[in-house]
């Protein structure tokens, strides 16, 4: 039982806490004055200070970390002629473009591609559909990361009318069997589903309309995806559902928070592949609740997260 004498100790105690966490705070800003007149005299420019938040901090460390085993990861793949392929799908402001770039920021720009295709031209609509993303595959010693790819046709397409359901059926039939000729020439897939909530994608919308350097992001496709929110979520089941194979299974990342998202698909990246200089595996831990197995989350949309209750993430 405590007493009186334990409640002022306590207290006493507390108060020297405080007491000298605000001497420590007096002694910082006389130091950094004192720096500052130093410079001042040396004729240097003036340096202005910037609040940066200890979650900011403690992502961009680790994210720096992860860059740094990216490019160990690279130079393996140069040096052993591998072929890695990556694609990023999910709906519209789910985030893959963001990832994307924190993938490749500091790789050698040589061995590392983003291939972001724009719609089939009157040509390219007479060949195989498979035919302009096959021209665009990784060759020996090489990373080629696809904002979007072929599942234009599993997801966006079938959904705005851009093919017939025909179409979408044969899509659906025949990318299994693609994706295993890849597979079998040696190619190293990783598939990632980038699946952001509704409310925060109409957030993120609102973001870019009013953001100039994001407004290039926005698209009629987009203005639409909030209304066709549905249509999208039954498109993802059936795209799972028929695509996601033991040969090229599909990863879903739960993007709301973009930063949780970039760390742990990159970590998903790192802790699949072997290189030399690796980390220690603990290093590469994710979150359970932001990364998800494919078959995980077919299961989600089939019970507690079926299709009618889905709209909550997409």
């Amino acid at each position: 039982m405590s007493t009186k004498k334990d409640t002022k100790e306590t207290k006493a105690k507390n108060t020297k806490k405080i007491k000298n966490t605000k001497n420590k705070d007096l002694f910082d800003c006389e130091a950094m004055q004192k720096e500052e007149e130093k410079r001042r005299a040396e004729g240097k420019e003036k340096r202005v200070p910037v609040w940066i938040k200890e979650e900011v901090l403690a992502y961009e460390d680790e994210l720096r970390t992860l860059q740094i085993e990216l490019l160990k990861l690279q130079n393996h793949v140069k040096d052993k002629g591998l072929k890695v392929l990556m694609i990023f799908e999910g709906r519209d402001a789910a985030g893959k473009g963001g990832t994307i770039k924190r993938i490749t920021e500091h790789l050698n720009p040589r061995g590392a591609r983003v291939v972001a295709l724009d719609k089939p031209s009157d040509t390219e609509k007479t060949q195989w559909y498979f035919q302009r993303y096959a021209h665009h595959l990784p060759s020996a010693g090489e990373i080629v990361l696809f904002d979007r790819s072929w599942y234009n046709r599993g997801g966006v397409e079938p959904v705005m009318g851009f093919c017939t359901q025909e179409e979408h059926k044969e899509f659906l039939h025949e990318v299994p069997e693609f994706e295993r000729m890849l597979v079998n020439s040696d190619i190293i897939m990783f598939k990632f589903y980038f699946s952001v909530s509704k409310k925060e994608q109409a957030r993120r919308f609102e973001k870019r309309k009013i953001d100039p350097l994001k407004q290039f992001k926005l698209s009629p496709v987009d203005e639409k995806s909030q209304q066709m929110w549905d249509k999208y979520t039954i498109a993802k089941y059936s795209m799972l559902l028929a695509s996601h194979t033991d040969h090229a299974p599909w990863t879903v990342i739960r993007s709301d928070n973009k930063k949780k998202a970039r760390i742990n698909a990159i970590k998903h990246i790192l802790r699949e592949l072997e290189y030399p200089g690796k980390i220690k595996k603990s290093s590469f831990d994710i979150e359970p609740e932001i990364l998800i197995n494919g078959d995980q989350e077919i299961k989600n949309m089939e019970t507690g997260m079926s299709l009618k209750h889905h709209n909550e993430n997409g």
